[in-house]
């Protein structure tokens, strides 16, 4: 097996839905095509998404390129890699976490909705790492990951609410 055949094997296990399953919701007072819009000003997530900076590595951003957030928390840093995998303007687009600890897929979607109204709603589908430890230790995880995505996603709106983005 080549190098090449071994990092589309491991992306391919990236791609499959992982048991830690969390999402989040928001309405956003604006139309679905600017919230698309500021959802994929990928480098503007470190303005709504705590201790984090993001930044696109391979790419223009779109289908295909490679965007990388590093969240850091005193000397603990968590760096997540994801693959631009679907992108479907203004409705959706998909990544794969693909990092060494971070791994599943994720879709961002955006639905219109009445009066310029975009109902935003993120899924991830992360692995557990560490095994049985990890399958124990999610469900105490779960709430605290859940309400940070909410939390995050309440920013993003009132951001884009006040026309700061994108």
């Amino acid at each position: 097996m080549t190098g090449a055949d071994r990092a589309a094997d491991d992306f391919a296990e990236a791609s499959r839905r992982g048991a830690a399953e969390v999402t989040a919701t928001v309405i956003v007072e604006a139309p679905a095509d600017r919230v698309f819009a500021a959802l994929t000003a990928w480098e503007r997530q470190s303005d709504w998404i705590p201790l984090t900076r993001v930044r696109v590595v391979e790419g223009d951003g779109g289908e295909g390129s490679l965007v990388e957030a590093v969240t850091a928390l005193g000397p603990a840093v968590l760096r997540d890699e994801m693959r631009v995998v679907r992108v479907d303007a203004p409705y959706e687009v998909g990544v794969v976490h693909c990092g060494k600890l971070l791994r599943g897929p994720g879709v961002l979607r955006c639905t219109p909705m009445d009066r310029d109204r975009t109902q935003v709603v993120w899924h991830e589908w992360f692995h557990l790492p560490g095994g049985a430890a990890g399958r124990v230790a999610w469900p105490v995880l779960w709430p605290g990951s859940k309400f940070s995505l909410t939390q995050a996603l309440k920013k993003f709106a009132r951001l884009v609410e006040q026309g700061r983005l994108p």
